[in-house]
């Protein structure tokens, strides 16, 4: 596929994919319900672990899209945008976040991302945010976010760098156990 700009009539026609995806998140949940997502509103989609796989398939492969977790292990997805754009002058790329803060989203902005979305975000948003006439100029959208909001998306991250196990997240949260239960029951029970 040509490294070219999109138009909002290459966007999809009768039904049929035009728009490649390459989807990048380190959080295998969300990159196939995201990818099974989009598939199903016809774009074609290829997804990444993480950058290194990200720049291997780039290599081979252009994308008009790019949809770039910011937080992975190893590489950052600020590191990959400028890796992707040296790759593909005119992909447009979405960086997507559970840990939104407006220096991330400037620096993300600054390094060639088109868009930034905090999540959780779904196929709507992200197709929105990729195909808005013209990018966020601010990424004032994205907040105020509430406290215990950061602080659950931070327990989170945490429960999962540390495999499930709750002892672990609990001494790298610097709490103790019972605390991480409470918090964890708390949340629940409000859902």
């Amino acid at each position: 596929m040509p490294d070219r700009p999109i138009s909002e009539e290459s966007e999809k026609t009768d039904g049929g994919a035009v728009v490649s995806i390459l989807l990048v998140d380190d959080d295998g949940v969300f990159r196939k319900c995201m990818a099974s997502s989009l598939r199903k509103r016809g774009y074609r989609v290829t997804t990444a672990d993480g950058a290194v796989k990200a720049l291997e398939i780039a290599s081979r492969t252009s994308f008009e899209w790019a949809i770039v977790d910011l937080r992975m292990p190893r590489c950052s997805g600020l590191d990959l945008i400028g890796a992707l754009k040296e790759k593909m002058q005119y992909v447009r790329i979405l960086v997507l976040t559970g840990y939104g803060s407006v220096a991330s989203a400037v620096d993300a902005m600054r390094l060639g991302a088109y868009n930034y979305l905090r999540k959780p975000a779904d196929s709507d948003d992200v197709i929105g945010a990729l195909t808005a006439a013209t990018p966020r100029s601010t990424p004032a959208t994205l907040w105020p976010v509430s406290l215990a909001h950061v602080e659950w998306e931070h327990i989170q991250r945490v429960l999962v760098d540390s495999g499930g196990n709750r002892t672990v997240a609990a001494r790298r949260l610097g709490i103790e156990r019972r605390t991480l239960q409470l918090k964890l029951k708390r949340r629940l029970q409000s859902e």
